[in-house]
């Protein structure tokens, strides 16, 4: 896992962990990405103006505060959007219809992922998939199959999802993991009856799950911190503690597999 670039969380920089952690290196600083939202909100006012400086339309756009950054240190997905064209990489919906998305997630090369300002990257390294999400003390294993349950998970809990399309640059920790990949004992496989679950996607990932009860899964402790690096970016999600639905059902029983 050392060779793994990965950044802790710093104040409200996740955005920069978060392209840091795809680049795999230091390649953006906070003030690289101010310089490129700035930019964009300078482009956001020129196009406004061409209604007419005096109009009532523009005299609030220049009243309300930036939405591509604020002073926490968040940034937009424009942001994001804008420092991976620098490197010739794009950003699309995971849900988009655009024919360069696969609906098999461990055929594309990187996800980034978006709730409520927490951004993470999910992404391939030597040929094995990571969850790189700044709140994780250390780069989290994800294997080919559950990787499917996991993107689905994170949409059930209204997590918007991200492919990044283009070629990544090489690392040395791609060379490394791929002539040394790292693996675990087999993952019990979840017992969950997925005819009942309404979500396409989560009968999709299940089933993947289901299929394969040979992969290689994350231990005991690193399953417990990647739930509460999920409850800590979700901290302000509402749910009833008491609701039993089939939601909350196949939220239980993935929780449960995780530490199996």
């Amino acid at each position: 896992m050392e060779v793994i670039f990965h950044e802790k969380q710093e104040g409200s920089l996740c955005a920069q962990h978060c392209l840091n952690s795809l680049l795999q290196g230091p390649y953006f600083t906070a003030v690289d990405l101010s310089t490129l939202a700035q930019t964009l909100d300078e482009e956001e006012r020129q196009r406004m103006a061409e209604c007419g400086e005096e109009s009532e339309e523009y005299q609030k756009f220049l009243a309300q505060p930036s939405g591509n950054m604020d002073d926490s240190g968040y940034f937009s997905v424009q942001v994001i959007s804008s420092a991976l064209q620098v490197w010739g990489l794009e950003l699309v919906p995971y849900s988009s219809t655009d024919e360069r998305i696969n609906a098999d997630p461990s055929k594309m090369s990187a996800f980034i992922c978006n709730y409520r300002d927490h951004w993470l990257t999910i992404r391939s390294i030597g040929k094995q998939w990571f969850n790189l999400n700044s709140l994780l003390s250390k780069p989290q294993l994800i294997s080919d199959t559950y990787l499917s349950l996991f993107l689905a998970q994170l949409k059930n809990d209204g997590y918007s999802i991200f492919a990044v399309l283009g070629d990544l640059p090489e690392c040395t920790a791609d060379e490394i993991l791929r002539n040394n990949p790292i693996c675990s004992a087999p993952r019990p496989v979840l017992k969950t009856n997925i005819s009942n679950e309404s979500d396409p996607d989560i009968q999709a990932a299940l089933q993947m799950s289901l299929e394969d009860d040979q992969q290689c899964y994350t231990p005991d402790n690193e399953a417990r911190e990647l739930q509460e690096a999920l409850r800590l970016s979700m901290q302000t999600f509402n749910s009833s503690p008491e609701e039993d639905d089939e939601e909350s059902l196949l939220r239980k029983a993935i929780n449960m597999s995780l530490q199996c």
